[in-house]
C-alpha cells in the first residue's frame, strides 16, 4: 500500500521481455480496445512469453477523498479487497492466486486508486474472474479487516519515528495546510481504529465505476481476446462514481521546519513550485532537473554534495505532478553536523541554475541519456501496462511512445535556460529537516 504500483507478491515468474523488444521500442504499437459493453483499454501485444499484465486506475479515488475522521480509508481498502471476495474467504481467495501464480495487488495514492494483475496466459480467465470479484464483491470479513488493520497500525507506529516519514508528513502538511493533500495517506492511529466494514463498502460503491476507470494491458493477448475480458472484469461496475471534488491548490512555500529527533543523521526534504505536465515547457524543465538533481551520479547536486565533499550518500531532485498541484522536490540525508553545509550547497546550485542555466555540453549529455535510457522502461510487461495507464491519465496520446524522444531532442539550450530562470525559485523553498541539526539552516 501507499505506493502507486507496488510490487506484486507471490508471483513465481518474471515478466521480463527480451532486450530486442527494448531496442525496437519505437516500433511498439499501442492499440485502443473498446469492448461490446463500452469498456476502453490500451493494449500492447507481445507474444514472446505466455504472460499478461493489466494495470488499472480509478482516477480521483485516492486518499485525498477520505472523509474527515476517516483518514486512511482508501489505503485500508487497497489492502483488503484481495483478502476474500464472493464465495471465497481470504485464505481461499489468496490460495487460488498462489496456486495459479496470479499476482493481484492494489494501492491508494493521494489522487488515484490503482490495481495490478499479472497472469500466465493459461490462467487468464481465472485471473480476470478474481479481479472482478475483488472489485465487485469484496467481503471485508472481520478476520481480514483486523489483520490488515494491525498491519496498517504497525506501519503507522513505525512511521512515527522514521525520519523520512516524519519529514514527508511535515512537509506536505506545511505546504498544503488544510487541503486534503496535507493529510496522511495512511491515516492516523485514531482514524484507522475507527474504520469498519460499512466504511469500506461505502468507498467501493463510490469509487469503483466505469467513468473513472483507466485500463492498460500488455503481453500475450490480442485485441479480440481482450474485449470480452474487459466486460467480464468491469461490466458489473456502476456507470458513474460518486466522489467528492478536490480543489486545485497553490502550495505555500518558504518555511524551514525542524523536527528534533535524537538520531545521528538528519533527513531533509525540500520543495518549491513545479510545472504542469501539459505545459509546453515541461520537457525543458525535465531536462533541466535531470542536470540539476535527477541524473543520479551525473547530476550537479551529487557532484557538489557527494563527489567533491563526501557529505551524503545520495541527494536528488525531481518534478512531482499531483492532479491539483505541481511541485519540484528534493531530498538528502547526512550527518547532523553536515546538514547545514549540504543545504547551503544545494541552495547555491539552485541559484546558479536560475542565474546561469546550463551549457551545451550538459544539454547534449542529458539528451543522450534521457533518450537512450527510455527504451529500458519497456523491459517488463508490468512497466508497459503501467505506462499505458499513465499515458491515458495524462492525456499524452496513443503515439506518445513514438514522440517522447523527439520532444526531448527538441529542447534547446535557450529553452532550458529560459525555463530555469522562470521556474527556479530559491527564495521560496520549503525545507523540512528531521534530526538534530547542528548550526544554522538556510536555503
Amino acid at each position: 500500500m501507499n505506493k502507486l504500483f507496488k510490487q506484486i507478491a507471490g508471483v513465481a515468474f518474471a515478466t521480463t521481455l527480451g532486450l530486442g523488444f527494448a531496442q525496437q521500442a519505437k516500433a511498439v504499437e499501442v492499440q485502443e480496445v473498446i469492448s461490446d459493453g463500452g469498456i476502453r483499454a490500451w493494449l500492447i501485444e507481445d507474444h514472446m512469453n505466455p504472460l499478461m499484465t493489466m494495470d488499472i486506475a480509478f482516477t480521483g479515488a485516492g486518499a485525498a477523498t477520505d472523509p474527515d475522521g476517516k483518514l486512511g480509508l482508501a489505503n485500508m481498502v487497497s489492502g483488503l479487497i484481495d483478502e476474500g471476495a464472493g464465495a471465497m474467504d481470504s485464505q481461499t481467495f489468496r490460495g487460488e492466486m498462489e496456486n495459479r501464480s496470479i499476482g493481484l495487488s492494489f494501492d491508494a495514492g493521494r489522487d488515484d486508486f490503482a490495481g495490478s494483475l499479472t497472469t500466465l496466459t493459461r490462467e487468464r480467465d481465472t485471473a480476470i474472474d478474481l479481479l472482478r470479484l475483488a472489485l465487485s464483491e469484496p467481503r471485508f470479513d472481520d478476520e481480514a479487516v483486523e489483520r490488515i488493520r494491525a498491519q496498517v497500525v504497525s506501519g503507522l507506529k513505525r512511521a512515527e519515528t522514521d525520519p523520512r516519514d516524519i519529514a514527508s508528513r511535515t512537509f506536505f502538511a506545511s505546504i498544503f495546510g488544510d487541503h486534503p493533500y496535507g493529510r496522511p495517506v495512511s491515516g492516523t492511529l485514531e482514524t484507522v481504529a475507527g474504520l469498519n466494514a460499512n466504511d469500506f463498502r461505502g468507498f467501493v460503491r463510490r469509487a469503483f465505476a466505469k467513468d473513472n476507470l483507466i485500463v492498460g494491458v500488455a503481453g500475450d493477448i490480442t485485441a479480440e481476446e481482450l474485449g470480452p475480458l474487459l466486460d467480464e472484469a468491469f461490466g458489473a461496475l456502476p456507470a458513474k462514481s460518486d466522489l467528492p471534488k478536490i480543489a486545485d491548490v497553490t502550495p505555500t512555500y518558504g518555511d524551514i521546519d525542524v523536527i528534533e529527533q535524537d538520531i545521528p543523521q538528519s533527513q531533509a526534504i525540500w520543495g518549491q513550485k513545479g510545472i504542469e505536465r501539459q505545459d509546453p515547457d515541461f520537457y525543458a524543465a525535465y531536462v533541466m532537473n535531470y542536470i540539476l538533481g535527477g541524473g543520479g551520479f551525473s547530476s550537479r547536486l551529487t557532484e557538489e554534495v557527494r563527489e567533491k565533499r563526501g557529505l551524503a550518500y545520495g541527494v536528488y531532485s525531481y518534478l512531482a505532478n499531483l492532479d491539483h498541484a505541481d511541485m519540484m522536490m528534493g531530498g538528502v540525508a547526512t550527518r547532523n553536523d553536515a546538514i547545514g553545509q549540504s543545504l547551503s550547497l544545494i541552495s547555491t546550485e539552485w541559484i546558479k541554475m536560475k542565474r546561469d542555466g546550463i551549457d551545451q555540453e550538459e544539454l547534449d549529455n542529458a539528451k543522450a541519456y534521457l533518450t537512450g535510457a527510455f527504451p529500458l522502461r519497456f523491459t517488463s510487461l508490468g512497466n508497459l501496462s503501467g505506462m499505458l495507464v499513465g499515458m491515458q491519465k495524462e492525456d499524452l496520446g496513443m503515439d506518445f511512445l513514438d514522440r517522447r524522444n523527439d520532444m526531448v531532442n527538441a529542447v534547446s539550450l535557450d529553452d532550458v535556460n529560459r525555463v530555469a530562470a522562470s521556474l527556479m525559485d530559491p527564495a521560496n523553498v520549503t525545507v523540512t529537516v528531521v534530526g538534530k541539526p547542528e548550526g544554522d539552516l538556510a536555503f
